[in-house]
């Protein structure tokens, strides 16, 4: 009997299963137990004896046959608490399961164990809510894992579960990777499917996982990408995400490469950029790329346009209870609710549109030059566990928007980015953001599969 979770990644536990070194119900047994005994409250809800039974009957044959999965709170499972991380939605119940769960379960053999934290509705950085309390850092329980992804992190890094579900609407995949030392990728817009029944919003989300290796992820993508008709935006499907890994790497050699420290108008820290444009050159070296200097990387800012356009979505949640709810929301999603009533017309949606079209021009402008965009996931480690939202990182000051500055233009353009973990400053993660150009993603798990070979990162926090 195993007495702690699998401490590699998940590939390698379906292998462990292959031969018999240890049961999916053995492995479920230690998470729960891990779960049980951890502080860092990453867990919202387990299905156990459900989980269990479908552990007991798991084909090890299939992708992720076994594994135990973190699903994030704001992905649905029939059956499960549908609350978007909310008070106001704390009794609602899912009546469906999303898409990508669907083929993870029953193409890809995962077991849906647990449901991790979020942030509220997913918009802001740290995962600290009203309804469910502060989610620590595995590495320093008094930091955050970031958000929205947050509980899938801080669990994933924490050593409780091996793989789990990831959304990035503006970040919120690379920027907690890059804050607990784990691999994120935010694919191109549509890869994977959002569906049933999800509106379109501001067309910035995408939706995959966080792991601790570039071939988890990879095999996540082979099991879920592929396009479904409830999603209009949603992507053919590819194959050989796994099966191709390090086959290109070849083709990444005389690849043009912008290392930018000021991305979208971020201030980053002097002391981890020192770090992370340290791990580029290294990269950019170990791939036989070149780095290009004297590229017009300049973007227009989209914090108020993403913030606004986001921010419809939530209202439309919380229209028929505000403002008598604003009391049980989180200090940001109230603001944001203000803000989105106040702010938002028929002239703002004009601005923003204008606003999206110049950085569309831009983005297709610099990337008509370069081939990829190095910078930072975040502009520091991670900030304090229970907030707020910092106004100075590294000693300048720098505004609470500024970790989006990093992220939101690859959401905004539908980029695909990674974030691979780069060292450490403090004793905490850094991540190395690697943004390419549209339909990449097989390119950037090249390169990120140069770095890993080459730097291997520590798999979870000590």
């Amino acid at each position: 009997m195993t007495d702690t979770p699998w401490l590699g990644d998940a590939c390698s536990l379906v292998d462990a299963f292959r031969r018999g070194d240890r049961s999916p119900a053995e492995e479920l047994k230690a998470t729960y137990d891990a779960i049980d005994a951890s502080g860092l409250n990453a867990i919202s809800y387990a299905p156990r004896d459900e989980a269990m039974s479908a552990a007991r009957a798991a084909d090890v044959t299939l992708p992720f046959g076994g594994v135990p999965v973190g699903v994030k709170e704001l992905d649905d499972v029939e059956g499960w608490p549908d609350t978007d991380a909310c008070v106001v939605f704390e009794n609602r119940v899912a009546a469906h399961t999303s898409v990508m769960l669907e083929r993870l379960r029953d193409r890809g053999g995962a077991v849906l164990a647990a449901q991790t934290t979020a942030s509220e509705f997913g918009g802001v950085n740290v995962t600290r809510t009203e309804l469910h309390g502060v989610t620590r850092n595995p590495w320093d329980t008094e930091r955050t894992p970031g958000g929205s992804s947050g509980g899938t992190a801080a669990a994933v890094a924490g050593g409780l579960l091996t793989i789990g579900t990831g959304g990035d609407g503006g970040g919120s995949i690379r920027i907690p990777a890059g804050f607990t030392g784990l691999f994120g990728l935010k694919a191109t817009f549509g890869r994977i499917p959002r569906a049933p029944r999800v509106t379109i919003g501001n067309m910035t989300v995408t939706i995959g996982c966080l792991s601790r290796s570039v071939r988890d992820t990879a095999r996540w993508f082979d099991v879920c990408n592929g396009y479904d008709a409830r999603d209009q935006f949603s992507l053919p499907r590819t194959e050989g995400w796994e099966r191709e890994l390090g086959t290109h790497v070849d083709s990444l050699r005389g690849l043009r490469v912008a290392v930018v420290p000021d991305w979208g108008g971020a201030v980053v820290s002097p002391a981890m950029w020192e770090v992370l444009e340290a791990s580029a050159d290294r990269l950019i070296a170990a791939t036989a790329m070149v780095r290009v200097t004297g590229i017009d990387t300049s973007i227009p800012r989209m914090g108020a346009a993403w913030g606004i356009s986001g921010g419809i979505g939530t209202y439309a949640q919380l229209a028929e209870f505000w403002p008598e709810c604003k009391d049980v929301l989180t200090p940001e999603i109230r603001g944001s609710m203000r803000i989105t009533e106040e702010r938002y017309s028929l002239a703002e949606r004009v601005k923003i549109e204008a606003r999206r079209m110049e950085l569309n021009e831009a983005m297709a402008a610099i990337f008509g030059e370069v081939d990829l965009v190095m910078t930072a996931s975040n502009p520091d480690i991670a900030f304090a566990a229970a907030g707020p939202l910092p106004k100075e990182f590294g000693g300048i000051a720098a505004g609470a928007g500024n970790n989006g500055l990093l992220t939101f233009p690859a959401n905004m353009h539908g980029n695909p980015a990674v974030s691979i973990p780069a060292g450490s400053v403090d004793g905490l993660p850094v991540g190395l953001q690697v943004v390419g150009r549209h339909y990449s993603e097989q390119q950037l798990l090249d390169v990120s599969l140069v770095a890993e070979r080459h730097e291997p990162w520590p798999l979870t926090a000590p």
